[in-house]
Parts: C-alpha cells; sequence; structure tokens
C-alpha cells in the first residue's frame, strides 16, 4: 500500500522502500520521558508524556531534532508496544501524551492510541507537529488528538522552499491549522492545564522579523483567543555554513521587536521566551530511553 499520509504525497510503498520521510512504514521512535521543557499549559509540574519519532516530512536545514529527523536514530516498535508506552508515562505521573514529529506514522498512532485508551489512557493526547499536514490525515486523527501542538514556519513560500524544500508549506500550514481550530475548542482544567485546544508555535528567524510579523498577524485576525499562540526565540545554528545569512543566533533586539509588535497588535493569549533559550542543552538525548 502506498503512502499519502503528509502533503508531500510521495506515493511510495514504505513497507519496501523509504518515503521522503526517510523511513520505512515500522514506527521508529528515538525517547518517551517526561518533558519539562514545553509551553507551561502543556509541561505543567510533572512534565509531558513526550515521545519523539524519528524520521520526518519536511527536514528543515536548521532542525535542532536533526539526529533523528535526518539521521534516523532510533528504535524500531510494533504499535502495541507504542500504546504500553503511553501507558508508563502516564503511569510516571505525565500530563497528556506529545506525539513529536509523528506526521508519517500517524495511521499506526491513532491505532495505538486506541489500544491505549481501551487499556485505561485517560490524559490528552498532543499532536506535536510541524504545520506541514494534509487535511485526510488530520481529519483521520480527529477521534485520538485532543491537543494540536502546530508550528507556523513561514510566510513567504521562498523560505519555506529554501529551508524545508517544501514551497507550498504556507498555504497547506494555513489550511491544517483551520482545520485544527475547528476540531478542537481551547478547553483548560481548574489547574491551568490544557486539555483540549490549539497552540500554535512560531520560531522567530534570524533576519526575518518581517516573515515572523506577517504570520503573527495572520494568526491574530484569522483566529483571535479561539487559539493560543506562542512566539519563540530559541533558534540554535548548526551545520549551516551553506545558510550563512540564518548561521546566528536570533538577537534579542529582533526578538523584542517581534513581541513588542504582537503586543501593539493585540495578541493577549501568547507565550514568550525570556533568557537564554538557544541552546543545545534543551534538546533530549535520543539514547532510545523508555522505548
Amino acid at each position: 500500500m502506498t503512502c499519502n499520509l503528509c502533503p508531500r504525497k510521495c506515493n511510495i510503498d514504505r513497507q519496501h522502500k523509504k518515503g521522503l520521510c526517510n523511513t520505512y512504514d515500522k514506527i521508529l521512535a528515538a525517547n518517551a520521558s517526561l518533558h519539562m521543557w514545553e509551553e507551561p499549559c502543556i509541561s505543567g509540574d510533572k512534565g509531558s508524556g513526550t515521545v519523539f519519532f524519528s524520521g520526518c516530512n519536511l527536514k528543515c536545514v536548521y532542525c535542532q531534532n536533526r539526529n533523528i529527523s535526518l539521521n534516523n536514530t532510533g528504535k524500531e516498535i510494533s504499535v502495541e508496544r507504542l500504546a504500553e508506552i503511553f501507558l508508563e508515562l502516564q503511569k510516571k505521573g505525565a500530563h497528556n501524551i506529545n506525539l513529536v514529529t509523528g506526521t508519517h506514522f500517524a495511521d499506526k498512532i491513532a491505532c495505538a492510541i486506541g489500544i491505549a485508551r481501551n487499556n485505561g489512557l485517560s490524559v490528552p493526547v498532543v499532536y506535536n507537529c510541524s504545520g506541514y499536514e494534509s487535511h485526510e490525515t488530520l481529519k483521520m486523527l480527529e477521534p485520538f488528538v485532543d491537543i494540536y501542538l502546530p508550528d507556523f514556519k513561514y510566510w513567504d513560500a521562498s523560505l519555506s522552499d529554501k529551508y524545508s524544500k517544501a514551497p507550498d508549506y504556507p498555504q497547506v500550514a494555513k489550511q491544517a491549522i483551520d482545520e485544527m481550530v475547528k476540531q478542537k475548542e481551547l478547553v483548560f482544567d481548574d489547574d491551568g492545564m490544557m486539555k483540549q485546544g490549539v497552540l500554535v508555535r512560531h520560531l522567530c528567524l534570524p533576519g526575518y522579523v518581517e516573515n515572523s510579523k506577517n504570520i503573527l498577524k495572520y494568526l491574530h485576525e484569522s483566529y483571535g483567543n479561539r487559539i493560543i499562540i506562542s512566539i519563540m526565540n530559541q533558534f540554535t545554528p548548526a551545520n549551516l555554513e551553506d545558510y550563512p545569512e540564518i548561521n546566528r543566533k536570533l538577537t534579542k533586539e529582533e526578538y523584542d521587536l517581534i513581541v513588542a509588535y504582537a503586543l501593539s497588535y493585540g495578541i493577549e493569549n501568547a507565550y514568550i521566551q525570556e533568557g537564554e533559550t538557544a541552546s543545545e542543552s534543551f534538546i533530549p538525548d535520543f539514547d532510545c530511553r523508555g522505548i
């Protein structure tokens, strides 16, 4: 059976050949642990039960998780084992199950969630993705996902082409986020933990302040307080010699301009980052722990 889970629609039989995501159809994961570095309404005080999947359908040149997204570090597991991992994370006290970059395994992840729920999984499920998602896959995931945590990386198609080889990214991301918002209204518990809804992340790129402003303007005009926005300054340059224009950290001045724009535009439901976050220390060890 050929794979068209993501907008690449590579139509490859991943039982016998790797797709453009650089994986076969067997689930490949590199870490399952309590993660404290998500937004406060996701990580809380106990941590988000995060499963990092290997491979990726987007392959940004600046990816922080390049060891698994590009190099496929990880371990093959069954759908049944993935369901067990979800339950193990819940037993450790996880506020939620956080699926990081699982688009290319979405059909199997849905099956694993179904099995886990039948065996006692009760915490929310977070779909943590690049925003490069197909409408069909999101509709398939609707009964299984409670919280969508997509990126919105690029306003300009020339940027998405240059840095992610996806000139259609801006339009695809708009359509994907629209579908997510239609599916899930914002719901929080009494402790301020997110139980349902959409939290859109935007990683600010060095040198591209206007890209960030355009994205924030669009999100606020389209959805207002129906979503949360996370404005991120943690761009971490590595192996970017071929892209000298972004081979540096975001400056404080650039980030301050973007945050000031968000505030002046009336954006209220937003997280901002303070201090030094552009660090390799925020990247987990992909040593297959918990897998």
